[in-house]
């Protein structure tokens, strides 16, 4: 599910992020039409990432960041957060605990 909140596209997700899902992902986080580009991710009911995810968010902040955008992750669950941090994603795009932290400026 896509939203846009005071001009930033909120992607909410829910379940698993794996090979399965990655495409449909991939397209809710293109901004190729939209100048500066913002996109928090809501990750509060995902409930499983493999690498799949990973090199998507990681592209996604490339491509995002490129167009003087930027991309946020919100909400990520404990075991998400050590995966992020041990790949180095959190290193790449802002994360933070709450939907509404990400939202902020």
């Amino acid at each position: 599910m896509s939203t846009t909140v005071d001009g930033i596209r909120v992607v909410t997700l829910a379940g698993e992020i794996d090979h399965h899902t990655g495409d449909t992902l991939r397209q809710a986080l293109d901004a190729s039409n939209t100048p500066r580009p913002r996109v928090v991710v809501d990750l509060h009911h995902v409930t499983f990432m493999d690498s799949s995810g990973i090199n998507i968010f990681i592209a996604a902040h490339h491509t995002l960041s490129e167009a003087d955008g930027w991309l946020r992750l919100a909400a990520p669950g404990e075991s998400m957060m050590r995966t992020l941090n041990i790949v180095g994603v959190d290193t790449l795009s802002d994360c933070r605990e709450t939907l509404r932290q990400a939202l902020g400026n």
